[in-house]
């Protein structure tokens, strides 16, 4: 897709809010700064391999969608400096804080995209993925806003065309009718394949798991989380 041809914006919302607390005047120094560093231009056509938009070689490309805090994505960028990593994160308190993070450590194998993850899904070439991770994505529990849950038919029909085959989409969640909602549409679309062989499974973190505020929330609060892998066939 060209990028006249591309929407600004996509209309199905995926996501809240934009803000929350007022930024401080650092966290502002250090989000202009950051996203003149490390945010990609959609406006410009995507390299036909990904691994060009970093300034070092990486091995592979992975995409986080919803990175929060970014301390998830944070601790994969360091423990895995060969591999490239794009985050997406809207809430422009959460892009304050990871670029408050990356100008105290800068990581030459970090891309950012602070608007609609549809929009960078749409941007990508096909099979240009080696990962995607969609973790704690907002529930949006009533039912009326359920068309509003980013696995939806419409996404993961974007997932599948961007990851390689072979290659994993991770999903996590502590919501039980989100994970039910997230294994009933992988089937349905039938572009990914569960893993998981033994009921344990869903609930073991993934290796190298970091955890997250959100989720140590989540915990204390009676929650259980699941851990969903599906792997592109």
């Amino acid at each position: 897709m060209s990028p006249q041809d591309r929407p600004s914006r996509a209309t199905e919302g995926f996501f809240g809010r934009r803000r929350g607390k007022p930024v401080r005047p650092q966290q502002a120094a250090a989000l202009e700064s950051g996203l003149d560093a490390y945010r990609l231009d959609l406006t410009a056509d995507a390299p036909s391999d990904l691994r060009a938009l970093f300034e070092i070689d990486v091995s592979a490309v992975r995409l986080e969608i919803g990175f929060g805090g970014g301390e998830h994505l944070l601790h994969r960028a360091i423990e895995a400096p060969t591999t490239g990593f794009i985050g997406v994160e809207p809430f422009v308190n959460g892009m304050a804080k990871m670029m408050m993070a990356v100008r105290a450590r800068p990581l030459a194998n970090l891309r950012v995209h602070d608007d609609d993850a549809t929009r960078l899904l749409d941007w990508l070439p096909p099979a240009s993925l080696d990962g995607i991770d969609l973790l704690y994505p907002d529930p949006w529990p009533k039912k009326k806003h359920w068309k509003r849950r980013f696995v939806s038919p419409v996404n993961l029909e974007r997932f599948a065309r961007v990851l390689k085959p072979g290659s994993k989409f991770r999903f996590a969640s502590d919501i039980d009718t989100y994970v039910n909602w997230t294994l009933l549409n992988c089937r349905a679309h039938g572009a990914f394949a569960w893993q998981a062989t033994e009921a344990a499974d869903w609930h073991r973190p993934y290796e190298g798991w970091p955890g997250t505020r959100y989720e140590a929330k989540a915990i204390r609060e009676g929650r259980r989380p699941a851990y969903l892998t599906f792997v592109r066939k």
